[in-house]
């Protein structure tokens, strides 16, 4: 079993910048592609970002693309989201998730076997 835990979201003002960190524990997942998703109150989980196990291919969703970049240490076990120009739609939670069967980056959510708890990311204007 894998246990991921997300951590480093918080509340930043409009343009402002976070890291997220997702560790896993349990196995290593350097042979598994990450993935980010989030879901904002009332609204369906969305994919936000994911990456390969060597992390030499990533796809970011329209939304975020040129403000957000995932990456992975595996070394460390970890992902992570650094998200730049942050905007107030992009308040959610987010959530780290990892895909033990596929080898390419997969958007929809029931692509992945592991999820961490989530971690709230809130953007004031």
């Amino acid at each position: 079993q894998v246990q991921l835990v997300e951590s480093g979201g918080g509340l930043v003002q409009d343009g402002g910048s976070l890291r997220l960190s997702c560790t896993a524990s349990g196995r290593t997942v350097d042979n598994y592609v990450m993935g980010w998703f989030r879901q904002a109150p009332g609204k369906e989980r969305e994919f936000v970002a994911g990456i390969t196990s060597t992390g030499r291919t990533t796809k970011h969703a329209d939304s975020v693309k040129g403000r957000f970049t995932i990456s992975r240490d595996n070394a460390k076990n970890t992902v992570y989201l650094q998200m730049n120009s942050l905007k107030p739609e992009d308040t959610a939670v987010y959530y780290c998730a990892a895909d033990k069967m596929w080898t390419i980056v997969r958007t929809s959510g029931t692509s992945y076997d592991y999820w961490g708890q989530g971690t709230q990311v809130t953007v004031s204007s």
